[in-house]
This record gives structure tokens, C-alpha cells and sequence, in this order.
């Protein structure tokens, strides 16, 4: 009972509030690799210098040492790959699917989950047109979804895309690591 209470203390001081699904790993997948009726996943295990190169390139290591790419296959031929992401904040997780095309350009982000404090302020975001700025951009250029949206929404939804931005960054230098692209 003590640890409970104090459980819910520490969560209140966090401003964490419950997780929601905003879109079904199930959809996203089906968005993000169209097609596909075959799936392997592909999990990248770090070694320390592995560790080390995505903390020196992006400042964030998995905390398991392990990213779980999933590969979708039509008719035996790879029509991309996925990989889910999750950031953490002051506000509580987010959780990304970041999609890529046979040739490692992104094809797409979704926002799969959010706390509920945080709903509003991703949806925000994302009408003001977040996520398409991710569209084609190759896993080297730089997020810049945030830059685009700032001017349009308030600070949170603002917050929320930069937060996006670092997710879809640490992808990328997750993809770059997998695929050996630079």
C-alpha cells in the first residue's frame, strides 16, 4: 500500500497521466507498408561502439540496446521497413511509427500513442501539418517538422513536434546503423 501511495505521488509530481492509442500499431503498419502481406522483424542489437555511435550522432541509446525493425515483404520483395520509437518526456511517452521505402527515404510518420495530457496537443500538431513534412526525406536530413508548424500552433502542440522531431531523428540513426547508410 505505502509503495502504491508513494507510486501515485511520484506520478502526479511527473504530470503523468494515462496512455491512449491514437492510431492501432495495426493501421499504422497497414500505412506505412502498403502492400505488404509479409513481415519479419529484424532486431538490431547494439554492441557498445554501436551504443556509442548513436549517442555521439543523435544523444540517445535504446534503453534495451535493441531496435526492432519490421521488414514488409510483397510477393518476396521488401516494400520497407518500421520501426516504432518511443520518446519520453516530462509529460509522459510518446510512441512514433516511422515507415521507410525500399530506398531508406521516410515514408511516412504516425503518432501511435500519447498520454492524455498530451492528445491535444499532439492533434494539434499533426493538423497543422507535422507529419507531412517527414514525407521522402532521406534518414541523413534532419527533422524539421517542428520548424514548420511552430508559427501555426500554440507552445504544448510546438513542444509536442519538437519532441516528434528527436523520435523521428533517432530513427533514422537507428536505420542509418541497420541498413550501414550514412
Amino acid at each position: 500500500m505505502k509503495s502504491l501511495v508513494l507510486g501515485a505521488a511520484l506520478a502526479a509530481l511527473l504530470h503523468i497521466t494515462p496512455t491512449v492509442v491514437l492510431v492501432k500499431r495495426q493501421d499504422a503498419v497497414a500505412r506505412l507498408l502498403p502492400g505488404a502481406d509479409q513481415f519479419t522483424a529484424r532486431e538490431l542489437h547494439l554492441s557498445s561502439a554501436d551504443s556509442r555511435r548513436l549517442h555521439d550522432a543523435v544523444g540517445w541509446e535504446p534503453p534495451d540496446g535493441i531496435v526492432t525493425f519490421y521488414v514488409g515483404k510483397r510477393q518476396d520483395e521488401v516494400s520497407g521497413a518500421l520501426v516504432f520509437m518511443r520518446i519520453d518526456s516530462q509529460h509522459g511517452p510518446l510512441e512514433l511509427a516511422v515507415g521507410y521505402d525500399p530506398r531508406g527515404a521516410v515514408r511516412g510518420v504516425e503518432v501511435t500513442k500519447a498520454t492524455v495530457e498530451m492528445k491535444p496537443w499532439v492533434l494539434e500538431a499533426l493538423r497543422a501539418g507535422l507529419t507531412e513534412s517527414y514525407r521522402g526525406n532521406s534518414t541523413d536530413q534532419a527533422p524539421s517538422g517542428a520548424e514548420k508548424v511552430k508559427p501555426h500552433v500554440g507552445a504544448m502542440p510546438g513542444y509536442v513536434a519538437e519532441l516528434i522531431d528527436k523520435g523521428v531523428m533517432h530513427a533514422n540513426a537507428a536505420y542509418r546503423l541497420l541498413y550501414g547508410r550514412k
